[in-house]
């Protein structure tokens, strides 16, 4: 144990259910007393955590694949930090630990669902992103689901976020023949070509997505990476080769939509094609962490694979942020550090 703990923490509650777009009156930072940890539990200082897309389904009342956050209480999410108080064998104080308890300054968290993480090997907020649920969301969607073979022409929708950003390097690395990607600016296209080495990116606000991916890909596409939905899957499905598949990881065009969303209008080319579309949550792929966090460690070492994190500084931001993401403000990763 250690001597002098904190009294109080912040954390963000979800007050009202967002009806189409959150807004920062949906929230509240509210103060919560801080104790020593019960047994088999570690008190946590937390140094960063995570703000994702799919945080915003769960701010929705409906049965899905996770359960929905409670109206006033803290939310939830990735978080990493610094044990400062240990009730629980095997986790001592200044270690640090990844866990699930996020929008946070402190944590009281069960010993049993926290992983020990090394600072020497990454910094501590890569264990969010690139070698974190973000990372093995882009290596099992490309490998497992959407069964990447080299030689492969890949197509990724949101390429500049923290998924999109991987899964073009990866397929890269792993010898596609031709890498693509869209992105939400100019800014975004130069750095998924000049940075992470994808053979060509388009700005899908500049034109159709359709006729600039036919452009970017005349040659059609083997694998598509979803992380966008609506015209993008569409566009994709129009250019996808014969026996193409398709990892549909997220939708994030439609999220905040407040009316059933049309689908593509081109689904009857699935038969034809007999193209793949398959649905993943990275849950399912677990059996995959220790290889890849081997090999993408690897390519972390050697300076094969790059990332990019968006960091915002100050739990008081924690909604900003959230909300930045939706906007597409972020370039990989969106952290919040609260330092």
């Amino acid at each position: 144990m250690t001597a002098a703990l904190p009294t109080s923490s912040r954390e963000w509650h979800l007050v009202a259910r967002p009806q189409g777009w959150p807004t920062t009156e949906d929230f509240a930072l509210r103060e919560a007393e801080v104790t020593a940890p019960a047994e088999g539990k570690v008190l946590v200082r937390n140094l960063h955590f995570s703000v994702d897309p799919y945080m915003r389904g769960r701010m929705n009342d409906v049965k899905s694949y996770t359960p929905p956050f409670q109206l006033d209480r803290p939310m939830e999410g990735g978080a990493v930090g610094e044990v400062i108080a240990s009730a629980a064998e095997g986790i001592s104080v200044g270690d640090h630990v990844l866990h699930g308890l996020g929008w946070r300054e402190y944590a009281e968290v069960d010993a049993s669902v926290v992983v020990t993480v090394d600072p020497t090997i990454a910094p501590l907020s890569a264990y969010l992103g690139v070698l974190g649920m973000t990372g093995l969301t882009a290596y099992a969607g490309l490998l497992e689901v959407a069964s990447f073979q080299p030689g492969d022409a890949v197509f990724v929708s949101g390429a500049a976020g923290a998924v999109g950003s991987q899964v073009g390097q990866i397929a890269r690395l792993k010898g596609a023949s031709r890498v693509i990607g869209s992105a939400g600016s100019d800014e975004k296209v130069r750095l998924l070509v000049e940075e992470y080495g994808f053979d060509a990116a388009f700005n899908y606000k500049n034109d159709p997505v359709a006729d600039q991916l036919r452009e970017a890909a005349p040659d059609g596409i083997d694998v598509y990476f979803d992380n966008v939905g609506g015209e993008h899957l569409e566009a994709a499905i129009s250019s996808l080769k014969v026996r193409g598949r398709a990892a549909i990881c997220g939708m994030i065009a439609q999220y905040n939509a407040t009316k059933p969303t049309p689908g593509p209008r081109n689904l009857a080319l699935v038969i034809g094609k007999r193209l793949r579309l398959q649905g993943m949550l990275v849950g399912d792929h677990a059996a995959l962490q220790p290889q890849f966090v081997e090999e993408v460690g690897g390519w972390l070492a050697s300076g094969e694979l790059k990332y990019a994190e968006t960091a915002v500084e100050g739990i008081e931001n924690g909604v900003d942020a959230f909300l930045g993401l939706l906007r597409g403000e972020n370039t990989g990763k969106m952290i919040v550090s609260l330092g």
